[in-house]
């Protein structure tokens, strides 16, 4: 029987679970839906049966359960105020695992499980300092600072979401306006789009989409096609976040930045006119020095390695 720990990554649309072994091996991953469960407990429930029913008989033993989740918090074990999960306020995220489970359970946010992830078993695993930005519903950061996650005093360390790009501008789910996941996300890009369309006298297949049909792979192609709002949607979501991680670099220093999720997936449209914008608004004294790589472990799941290398840690 080979020991493993359960990895489970919580996003706003779509939990993703699997069993990680101690070399970074994930069996038995699986998907459900997050939205369809307004309802925690109910959701914990199905989220068990799922990962049980997956199981051949005698082959793991589960050790722990590490948990991603946008505004997990590694010191309480709370999900607090996530605005985009559909469970509000307060969640006693690890009681009410534990109570289901009967294993020891860890959570963190859902970025700080990715920067785990790619330390562990990715290309920072030779690096001290970098950054993990997560693109995907929202915009997610974890920060390691010689070799260690930065928490925070209070365990929010790292929300570069919700960094402010405009406190006139788009209004976001944290209940605040012109955060940077607003505008650097797939729904900001899709966002950016509409207001181009509206704005630009350009034509553009993405003209006969809906809001709710539009996402951010379809964008993409569009750009690829050389579709000129969709081309100057990825410069714009570029800039916007090239700017805000030259201020991120300030703090810290690190050697890298890396690009994980859903709209890094677009690959050189956004690496490009990030780089760019990245460079033009770097301090002199930080430039040249600090890389933006896509993760190694793009396509594999990273989330559910990070989450499931936290709990391999406090096994160890």
């Amino acid at each position: 029987m080979k020991d493993v720990v359960l990895g489970i990554d919580i996003g706003g649309t779509f939990t993703k679970f699997g069993l990680v072994d101690q070399d970074g091996e994930i069996y038995n991953e699986g998907i459900m839906p997050t939205d369809h469960h307004e309802d925690v407990s109910n959701f914990i429930s199905e989220l068990k049966s799922n990962v049980y029913n997956s199981l051949e008989e005698n082959m793991f033993v589960i050790k722990g359960v590490g948990i991603g989740a946008p505004n997990g918090n590694y010191y309480t074990g709370r999900i607090e105020s996530a605005p985009n999960l559909p469970w509000k306020g307060v969640i006693n995220l690890v009681s009410l695992f534990e109570k289901e489970f009967h294993l020891p359970v860890k959570v963190t946010n859902d970025a700080n499980a990715a920067a785990l992830g790619e330390m562990l078993y990715g290309d920072a695993r030779t690096m001290k300092n970098f950054i993990m930005i997560t693109l995907g519903t929202g915009l997610g950061g974890g920060i390691v600072v010689n070799g260690k996650l930065v928490y925070g005093h209070d365990g929010f360390a790292g929300e570069l979401g919700h960094t402010i790009v405009d406190p006139n501008g788009r209004k976001c789910a944290c209940g605040r306006k012109g955060c940077l996941e607003t505008y650097v996300s797939a729904p900001g890009i899709k966002r950016t789009v509409f207001n181009l369309l509206a704005k630009e006298t350009e034509t553009s297949e993405l003209i006969k989409y809906s809001f709710e049909e539009l996402d951010s792979k379809t964008i993409s192609d569009a750009a690829n096609r050389g579709d000129k709002i969709a081309l100057k949607a990825f410069d714009y979501t570029g800039k916007i976040l090239g700017l805000k991680l030259a201020d991120a670099v300030a703090h810290t220093s690190p050697e890298a930045i890396f690009l994980f999720g859903g709209l890094s997936k677009a690959g050189e449209l956004i690496f490009k006119p990030t780089k760019k914008y990245l460079d033009k608004y770097l301090l002199g004294i930080y430039s040249g020095k600090i890389k933006l790589l896509p993760s190694k472990l793009q396509d594999k799941n990273i989330a559910i390695l990070g989450s499931a290398a936290l709990m391999w840690q406090e096994l160890e």
